[in-house]
């Protein structure tokens, strides 16, 4: 693909990287900043709402100006809001830089998956996207744990400084090799809006907001689960971490491959896949070893449908699909947030971290059934 692929996934492993952060560290976050488990959870709630409301608004504004351009300073603010996170005194203020740091997250990802497929060779435009979004997938594997880590034998507050440092090699990525696409069509405002609201994109974007909240409603709280559950060490779940993320990708990598033959079908069987490997995970994760077997093939299963799902919306919005792309990662974080919210209400109303997979299933059920009825609509 060239090195401007590397630039792509450069970026989305640093967004990658500060979007998941926060999981590996909520005990830690919850004690420093005296609140409970569920509020630093909602770290990752209000990160998600900041990219549903940011990411099509500030695609809005920058719709007229040159991509690589606007790349760079979505890197720019990523790396300021990392910055503020590091240094925020107390929950309300961390709250405020993770939103401001959303701010490029859908927008960075909805126009990066649009350069990628205007430069991907003919006919391998979902494995464009794939490449890209290894990016993200990276980050669960390298990033993600080592941040754990990091923060565990340190403070959480320097994985943020970090992932600061890594926005800006990730900017001068960006400006080094992608190209000045000056021959790019300039997108129109009436045109995406029109393609955006079509019926079946916006059927396409809700698979997306329903399928990652049975993603995000277990993967929100699998530290305190693998711990509480599993009776395994905070070093212990860094490593598990680390097999989630090589679980991730490779369900990427495969999920991509099949979406570009199968792409409703490949989504639907990954949402029914992930609903049956929660209901195990229910009841492995009181035993040790099958507790990590169990997530490892759930994380591979859930993460697969990632492709697809970008995928599918570009596709329903036809020749403009730069504000469709841009609102498919808004679907995405909002399906994070919701599942962030649901993991959390079955805790704090006394169901316990056992019933968190139980709730998770059904929403992938629901996701799988929309899928379904997308079919038959196409």
């Amino acid at each position: 693909m060239g090195l401007w692929m590397l630039a792509l996934a450069a970026g989305a492993f640093c967004i990658g990287m500060t979007e998941f952060l926060p999981m590996g560290l909520l005990p830690d976050i919850a004690r420093d900043l005296q609140v409970s488990i569920p509020a630093a959870g909602n770290l990752v709630t209000v990160y998600a709402m900041g990219v549903v409301v940011g990411g099509p608004l500030v695609v809005a504004l920058s719709m007229r100006w040159p991509r690589k351009a606007t790349l760079i300073g979505l890197m720019g603010i990523f790396t300021l809001g990392n910055a503020l996170c590091a240094l925020a005194p107390n929950y309300e203020l961390l709250a405020f830089a993770r939103i401001f740091s959303a701010l490029s997250h859908g927008s960075f990802f909805g126009i990066g998956a649009v350069v990628a497929i205007y430069l991907a060779p003919p006919g391998q435009s979902s494995r464009a996207l794939a490449l890209m979004f290894s990016g993200l997938t990276l980050a669960n594997v390298l990033g993600v744990p080592l941040g754990t880590l990091l923060g565990q034998l340190t403070s959480w507050r320097l994985p943020f400084w970090t992932v600061a440092a890594c926005g800006l090699v990730a900017m001068a990525a960006v400006w080094r090799f992608i190209p000045d696409i000056t021959a790019m069509p300039r997108a129109n405002i009436r045109d995406e809006m029109k393609a955006m609201l079509h019926p079946q994109t916006l059927l396409a974007m809700a698979i997306t907001a329903v399928g990652f909240a049975g993603v995000f409603t277990i993967f929100t709280y699998i530290t305190p689960i693998l711990e509480d559950q599993s009776g395994l060490s905070p070093h212990a779940v860094s490593l598990v971490l680390v097999l989630l993320g090589i679980a991730a990708t490779l369900g990427l990598n495969i999920g991509g491959k099949m979406a570009d033959r199968w792409l409703l079908p490949t989504i639907a069987g990954s949402l029914l896949g992930m609903a049956l490997l929660s209901l195990l995970f229910a009841w492995s994760m009181q035993f040790t070893l099958l507790s990590v077997a169990t997530a490892f093939i759930w994380g591979m299963i859930a993460f697969a449908v990632g492709p697809g799902l970008q995928t599918n919306a570009m596709r329903q919005a036809g020749e403009a699909p730069l504000m469709a792309s841009t609102v498919n990662q808004s679907a995405f974080n909002l399906g994070n947030a919701v599942g962030a919210f649901l993991g959390g209400a079955v805790i704090h109303f006394g169901l316990g971290l056992q019933a968190v997979p139980l709730a998770a299933a059904v929403v992938a059920i629901a996701g799988c059934m929309l899928t379904l009825f997308s079919m038959r609509r196409g």
